[in-house]
């Protein structure tokens, strides 16, 4: 019987070996679509789907496309026992465990974080308003995102240096020759992340308050309460995939506002309003999250190719953003475009991103408070790219000189 590995590395399936390729990898998601829209990669044995309809089935489909697998991305963490991770799980069991933590990242409530989200926004901006020259990454994506999941958690946000470095940690890289030390990394980070969490949940068990982790500890799962070690992987996970993935897509927003379509900064600024639909084009066009696993839950030629139960297939979600059957001039980045909230950045069905909701507000507030203080931004001669292997691709600086 043939031995397949564990691991699944993307970079051995794109054959990039630059951040540069990582960062704009639309050129070769173009050839996929066109040459290879359903391709399986003979050393890694991994199928891989690049078209908008079939991605949208792999991530939809939890009967054809499971959640549940034995191979992982080198670059996806899995936070706590494999079996009750919520990204490592199918319906019904999934939908439960989701619903205990669901209720906070409703629009309905997060409503009432929007004034909150300002608040912590305006402090980030008037740490930095005697500065000419800003990082748009360190001095606004990062500590913003970080800090309202650590509010919204009910954690001290004041720690939100040393919740970046757990998150950096968690993110494993994508490269065979250092996965094994990165394991290392994130195993000490968690167990950091763990210890770090255990009081405040022991504390927040005799005097809840009004946050996530409060209502965990009152919450119950098929009759059961939450044990500590639940919650601790359940904050764990929240708090990681609450800061990345919105640090990216602010961080994002201004280099499509700046580089790729310069005129909509100021467009923008003039008619704020407009923010949250730009946000959603940032989400296509650059989207934080560029591809997704499944395993093939029963034999099946749904694409044409026979697929196999037990293979694994990739989602390259960041391709299906930019397929031209269904997005008009994908390649460009237009302000109007009047679908592109139907992108797949949050990905699709069951597991569609549970912070979609307040990645949107936060990114929408934040370039809001930031166009309100700038008008004009001047760029820099040079920006660099993230050199953490698990973030391979995303910015790692962005400084610009401001005028007010």
């Amino acid at each position: 019987m043939e031995v397949v590995e564990k691991i699944v590395y993307p970079d051995e399936i794109t054959g990039f070996s630059t951040e540069e390729h990582r960062f704009e990898p639309y050129s070769w998601y173009r050839e996929m679509r066109s040459s290879h829209p359903v391709y399986f990669d003979p050393k890694q044995k991994v199928w891989n789907v690049f078209l908008y309809r079939d991605v949208e089935r792999v991530l939809s489909d939890y009967h054809l496309f499971s959640s549940k697998n034995d191979r992982k991305l080198s670059s996806f963490p899995v936070i706590g026992k494999e079996e009750r991770s919520l990204t490592s799980m199918d319906p019904p069991l999934h939908s439960k465990r989701r619903g205990l933590v669901a209720k906070a990242f409703t629009p309905k409530s997060l409503k009432t974080w929007e004034p909150r989200i300002a608040t912590v926004a305006q402090y980030w901006l008037d740490q930095i308003r005697e500065q000419d020259t800003i990082d748009l990454v360190y001095d606004l994506a990062i500590p913003l995102p970080v800090t309202v999941i650590a509010e919204l958690l009910g954690v001290p946000a004041s720690d939100w240096k040393q919740f970046k470095l757990w998150s950096d940690a968690i993110i494993s890289p994508g490269s065979r020759d250092t996965y094994a030390e990165s394991v290392k990394e994130r195993t000490q980070a968690l167990k950091e992340m763990a210890d770090y969490l255990l009081p405040i949940i022991r504390q927040k068990r005799s005097r809840p308050t009004d946050d996530i982790i409060s209502d965990l500890t009152i919450a119950e799962l098929e009759g059961e309460r939450l044990s500590d070690e639940e919650i601790i992987y359940f904050g764990i996970g929240l708090l990681f995939a609450g800061n990345e993935t919105t640090t990216r897509l602010i961080s994002n927003a201004f280099y499509c506002f700046l580089i790729d379509q310069p005129a909509a900064y100021p467009l923008l600024r003039k008619e704020l309003s407009l923010i949250p639909k730009a946000v959603e084009e940032v989400l296509r066009y650059r989207s934080p999250a560029q591809f997704m696993m499944r395993r093939v839950a029963q034999d099946t030629n749904v694409f044409g190719a026979e697929m196999k139960e037990g293979e694994s297939i990739i989602a390259w979600i960041g391709s299906a953003n930019h397929d031209e059957e269904h997005f008009v001039q994908a390649e460009q980045f237009d302000l109007n475009r009047p679908n592109n909230q139907q992108h797949l950045s949050f990905g699709k069905g069951t597991h569609f991103c549970l912070g979609a909701p307040l990645a949107r507000m936060e990114a929408s507030i934040g370039l809001t408070e930031f166009m309100k203080r700038y008008s004009r931004l001047i760029l820099p001669e040079q920006w660099s790219l993230s050199e953490n292997l698990g973030q391979r691709g995303f910015l790692a600086k962005f400084p610009v000189r401001v005028e007010r």
